[in-house]
């Protein structure tokens, strides 16, 4: 009896322990947890990888080389490991290749470098993703063209043009002057990301979840206005878009709105974000958008830091109670759970 009882506990454990294994899996992860590049690559489990090395130890020298190789219509992941080094292209993911892992060495040693300004954002991106279901883990981003004068068709100078659904990035960086992140569309969720710019710097339509990352603001001595961290565009109450910051960091040199609207229904929400002094008390502007404020959504929930005092704040702007702020602090405002390999 004492044997079939040790045989029936010895059982019990090990379903246990593949249970514990198998709800780890497309899930979050305790606080404790890194997110890595062999976290991501066990949760994608594939060993398809394609080699990049500027130096020529690889399959390619080139990233978009590397990319050209991925068949049409791949419906598997495959890795693309770009070894360290300053690769001076622009880099395109095309529509139709979904599935790719590019995943770099480390934002401070694999960097995709271009300069280009133009009347167009996304012929100035130096990075461009317009295919689903698309990773990139520690890589830098940056678009290193000269600042243009302000408010003019040079002046446009984007680092990435995020335009595809289920696209996630981690540990990256991406830097401009102005216009830094294009996050145009679909859901998006950047973890552990550095951003980096002065005006409308994170700007789109894009339903996007920003978790723990460093949003650094640049001061455009060329501007009497404040800049802006974000520029998120919403047309109507039926467009489920929006740029929610979880458990972030805001700072840099010179004073900065934490947004402006793009449209009638922009919404942006930081919560339980640190707020350095770069904030301006008014918080948030409706500058060049026309028309009533009544719908913008532009919110703060538990934030801290010298920036995060309320008092001042712009009369529309809103601090969210525990019930208003719970459906954007949950992965499922971006339906995480569905299409994201890891997440906190």
């Amino acid at each position: 009896m004492a044997a079939l009882l040790k045989s029936i506990h010895f059982g019990l454990a090990i379903i246990f322990a593949i249970a514990v294994c198998f709800s780890n899996f497309g899930h979050g992860l305790d606080a404790q947890t890194v997110i890595d590049s062999p976290l991501l690559t066990q949760k994608i489990g594939t060993n398809r990888t394609i080699k990049v090395d500027i130096n020529g130890n690889g399959d390619f020298k080139s990233i978009q080389a590397a990319i050209d190789s991925v068949p049409v219509g791949n419906n598997r992941w495959v890795i693309i490991h770009i070894r360290k080094g300053i690769y001076r292209e622009k880099v395109h993911i095309p529509a139709n290749k979904p599935y790719i892992f590019m995943r770099g060495n480390g934002k401070g040693r694999t960097a995709i470098v271009w300069s280009q300004s133009s009347s167009d954002n996304v012929e100035s991106a130096t990075f461009k993703v317009e295919s689903p279901h698309f990773i990139a883990f520690g890589i830098s981003i940056k678009n290193e063209a000269p600042t243009g004068v302000a408010y003019t068709s040079q002046n446009q100078s984007v680092a990435a043009f995020v335009a595809a659904d289920r696209v996630a990035f981690y540990h990256c960086g991406f830097y401009s002057t102005h216009n830094t992140l294009f996050d145009y569309k679909g859901r998006h969720y950047y973890h552990n990301c550095y951003i980096q710019g002065s005006i409308d710097f994170i700007f789109g339509r894009g339903r996007s979840v920003f978790h723990g990352c460093e949003i650094f603001v640049i001061s455009d001595k060329r501007v009497t206005i404040h800049g802006s961290v974000t520029a998120q565009n919403r047309e109507s109450a039926n467009e489920n878009s929006g740029f929610v910051f979880v458990k972030s960091k805001v700072y840099g040199i010179g004073g900065v709105y934490l947004g402006r609207a793009k449209g009638a229904y922009s919404r942006v929400i930081f919560a339980k974000t640190y707020l350095s002094k770069t904030i301006v008390p008014e918080g948030w502007t409706n500058w060049s958008y026309a028309g009533h404020t009544q719908n913008l959504y532009q919110a703060e929930y538990k934030c801290h830091g010298p920036g995060s005092d309320p008092k001042d704040r712009a009369s529309w702007s809103k601090q969210l109670t525990d019930e208003e702020a719970a459906p954007f602090l949950s992965i499922d405002f971006i339906d995480g759970k569905e299409w994201l390999p890891a997440w906190l």
